[in-house]
């Protein structure tokens, strides 16, 4: 029998406060988490181990935020909805949550409570409707959430350019000035210790689960609200929350398991909800390294009515040249409506012939001719420079503000005080997939010789061969691997290192 979601979340908070008793000194324990970066404008948080040892460390030091973004923005956003919200999630039929998710967010709120910082008892539900407010202002007829636009380039678009035809996409998220969402910016980087999955962060605000903004070391997603959209979701039709589905996108290692990590996987995640979602959104997609160019750049048109799936990829005719896509808040490819906003024009109008768009390029097309008064985030993606750039608002518009650039290398793939080597600062294991060979890319000082080991899903031992390139470079053979998903253990003077890829 289908356990209902009441119970679920009954369950688990039984489960919490049933290992607070047996086991008292859990609660001393250090959360297995760190601020990676502070700034008067935005925090980095990195979290890692299990759902449950990840959702602990995100409440326990972020519990004070996401208080008062729960207590100051979700709940007075739904006035006197909001017992109607709570009501909606409770009932399974309406959304369909992963449990892993629900063992996160439990321990979410053990790592408040844990800290000190959950004064008006806070619940796991009350975490899944700030986590599903878009979604719920579907079913309610409530309009509003982030505008949003995104331009994505490569191929002949950055020939000529320091990417070389590899891709670059610059999004604005554009959404209210309440001073509660500008006060806490947060970025929070996962390094998950499931098998299945791969490091990647969101980009959003205090307590945010799903991935409103979400990157992984190939990938990028990002939502954007369909504003000419008229209908509404319907209740009983078991919707995936748009978060938590992009969520998928970026955190499963290869989704639909094809050998590649590229915009074939968020199709894979969104054709799951066969109904659709609660609300109309679009969501834009890239990917480095893709089989072509419909998987490196896609834009989903999402609704609740059909058709309740469009992806648009470089072959619609949507009058922005060359190797490059750009979506706002209007529907293109759904029933071909081609509705072009001002954003839209203006970048058609600036963009010329869609050739030699750099980073610097992509950068300030989208900052000078596609910037709203409400951008509260701008952050661009190149991948193949392990390039994240970011600028937020406090009191300037984001565009307006100084932005901070961050080697993704260094932030999504730097070991965490569980697994510490002395002098590491970058790892690159490339290319992942991996057909018959891979490059262990390292700066790692070790007096003994560094060993390395594959294991498979069953963490059983793999033969295999590699040989000393420089200092600094491992080749790896693995053309004797079966195609699948392996980990690379890489020992340093006793400390150990693990590494996903995949093997095509």
């Amino acid at each position: 029998m289908k356990t209902s979601l009441l119970k679920k979340i009954q369950l688990f908070c039984f489960l919490v406060l049933l290992s607070a008793v047996i086991n008292p000194l859990a609660q001393a324990q250090s959360p297995q988490g760190e601020i990676l970066y502070d700034s008067p404008s935005f925090k980095v948080l990195r979290i890692w181990g299990t759902h449950a040892e990840r959702g602990y460390a995100y409440g326990f030091i972020m519990g004070s935020q996401i208080n008062t973004m729960m207590n100051n923005y979700i709940k007075p956003g739904f006035g006197n909805y909001y017992s109607t919200a709570r009501s909606l999630i409770l009932n399974e039929t309406n959304f369909e949550f992963e449990e892993k998710h629900l063992v996160e967010a439990a321990a979410i709120i053990e790592g408040m409570n844990a800290s000190g910082n959950n004064p008006n008892n806070l619940d796991i539900t009350d975490l899944l409707v700030g986590n599903a407010m878009l979604d719920i202002q579907g079913l309610l007829g409530m309009k509003g959430g982030p505008g949003c636009s995104t331009l994505i380039s490569w191929g002949d678009a950055t020939n000529g350019t320091s990417l070389n035809g590899h891709a670059v996409a610059t999004r604005h998220l554009d959404w209210s000035s309440n001073s509660v969402l500008l006060n806490n910016h947060l970025l929070v980087i996962h390094q998950p210790a499931e098998q299945d999955e791969q490091n990647w962060m969101m980009i959003g605000f205090a307590g945010m689960m799903g991935a409103l903004s979400g990157i992984n070391n190939q990938t990028a997603v990002f939502q954007h609200m369909m504003d000419d959209y008229s209908g509404a979701g319907q209740q009983g039709k078991a919707y995936k929350p748009i978060w938590f589905a992009m969520r998928e996108a970026v955190e499963v290692l290869d989704y639909n398991q094809d050998g590649i990590n590229d915009a074939a996987d968020l199709e894979s995640v969104m054709n799951n909800s066969s109904n659709g979602f609660a609300n109309a959104y679009i969501i834009s997609c890239v990917a480095d390294e893709a089989a072509d160019d419909d998987h490196t750049a896609m834009i989903a048109e999402l609704a609740p009515t059909a058709p309740t799936h469009v992806y648009r990829t470089n072959g619609f005719a949507d009058s922005i040249p060359g190797d490059n896509l750009y979506c706002a808040n209007y529907q293109i490819a759904r029933n071909e409506l081609l509705h072009f906003c001002s954003r839209y024009n203006s970048i058609r109008n600036h963009i010329g012939n869609g050739t030699m768009l750099g980073v610097e390029e992509n950068w300030t097309l989208m900052r000078d001719w596609s910037h709203q008064s409400n951008n509260i985030q701008l952050m661009q993606f190149a991948p193949s420079q392990n390039h994240f750039r970011i600028a937020v608002k406090k009191t300037s518009p984001a565009y307006l503000s100084d932005f901070v650039d961050f080697d993704l290398n260094e932030i999504l793939n730097e070991t965490t005080g569980i697994e510490t080597v002395q002098n590491f600062s970058t790892l690159r294991l490339y290319p992942n997939p991996a057909s018959k060979t891979m490059i262990l890319e390292h700066k790692l000082q070790s007096i003994k010789p560094i060993a390395l080991k594959i294991l498979n899903s069953s963490m059983t031992e793999m033969a295999f061969s590699y040989g000393i390139i420089s200092k600094n470079q491992i080749e790896i053979n693995t053309d004797q691997l079966i195609p699948g998903i392996y980990v690379l253990s890489i020992m340093v003077d006793e400390k150990v290192l693990l590494a996903k890829f995949v093997k095509l």
